[in-house]
């Protein structure tokens, strides 16, 4: 077997905003697996990576997938723990490749065309007029949940958005997670997180950076509204340390995003010790292009979820990858009629 990456730079149609800058564009690599003798027969994937959040993201991240074209080659292991999202973009590639280069990662009623995953409406950080736009679009486009993202406003105006909306969409027309990406000052989160609860909001992602487990734990055991693990996640590979933070944290919600978290069998692992406590979890992507977002929305169907994922950002790039994915409404389709064009995948820079 053999192996082959290629380069490639996503850019927004908008500027994305969250509480650590504004995105404008980002790196990803797409993987393929192939036999040699047969190289137009291959199983594609993409790592993801993610400036800022990935820790693997530094000068020598492209190191990293020459080790693992060379191993694969010579059919010796490498260690990925420290590059969840080469592990991420390696697992949907050797899926797709076992299971006949279709891509195809995680056959269900799915990708059979019968059965769409519902997923959260997510509104990016802006203005406030701006955002009081998005939701009125999300919420007329058929969401029943949206995810918005906050701690990037004055929380005065943050407030004043909340407050609106929810004089307009009661909890049970319209239920709201949101999402401070660490952005509550220490001394301000609890007050925040009791204001949000008298919101009725549903949940809330990492109030506070990820590092700080005495505090968090403390979160999580006094506030009102329930507190969901984000990037608390990244990083943490071991069985033993999971086990550990789940313990010691005791979240109500872990978010788990395979690019971040040890990829398809390391969010299973999450999955797994959280069952056993009681902790709920969702899938959501991290801005993966479509190849990436496809391989994710299979193996999220295949996982029976319930309630709605964190799936929606298809549509964010200009010069995304054709896709069998299509959205209505709050519904996450395949398309199993979909014909793949790999000129697209061709014109790309593959280094071997």
């Amino acid at each position: 077997m053999r192996l082959a990456y290629a380069p490639y730079t996503l850019h927004f149609h908008q500027p994305a905003g969250t509480s650590r800058g504004i995105l404008y564009e980002k790196p990803t690599y797409f993987i393929k697996v192939f036999d040699e003798h047969n190289p137009t027969h291959f199983g594609l994937g993409e790592a993801p990576l993610f400036p800022g959040l990935s820790p693997e993201a530094d000068e020598r991240y492209e190191y990293k997938l020459i080790e693992l074209l060379a191993n694969v080659a010579l059919g010796r292991p490498t260690d990925l723990s420290h590059h969840s999202s080469i592990q991420f973009g390696l697992e949907q590639a050797l899926r797709d490749f076992a299971l006949g280069c279709r891509r195809i990662y995680a056959p269900s009623d799915f990708t059979n065309g019968r059965s769409p995953i519902v997923i959260n409406g997510l509104v990016w950080m802006g203005s406030l007029e701006e955002m009081t736009m998005r939701i009125k679009e999300k919420v007329d486009a058929g969401f029943r949940c949206i995810k918005l993202k906050i701690g990037a406003l004055d929380w005065a105006e943050e407030e004043r958005m909340i407050t609106a909306v929810r004089a307009r969409f009661s909890p049970e027309k319209l239920e709201i997670r949101v999402d401070a990406n660490g952005g509550f000052p220490m001394d301000a989160a609890l007050p925040r997180l009791k204001w949000l609860a008298d919101m009725g909001i549903h949940s809330i992602e990492q109030p506070i950076p990820a590092g700080h487990t005495e505090l968090m734990a403390f979160l999580c055991s006094a506030s009102p509204l329930p507190i969901a693990l984000d990037e608390e996640l990244i990083g943490i590979s071991g069985i033993r340390e999971k086990t550990d933070m789940l313990d010691i944290i005791r979240p109500a919600y872990i978010i788990l995003k395979p690019a971040l978290c040890g990829g398809f069998s390391g969010a299973v692992e999450w999955i797994e010790l959280a069952r056993e406590r009681g902790i709920g979890w969702w899938i959501t992507s991290s801005l993966e292009s479509n190849v990436g977002l496809n391989a994710l929305a299979q193996f999220t169907a295949s996982l029976d979820v319930e309630i709605p994922q964190g799936l929606g950002t298809g549509n964010l790039f200009t010069n995304n990858a054709p896709s069998p994915l299509t959205l209505k409404g709050e519904q996450l389709m395949f398309d199993p009629t979909f014909v793949y064009d790999n000129r697209w995948l061709d014109s790309l820079e593959w280094r071997e």
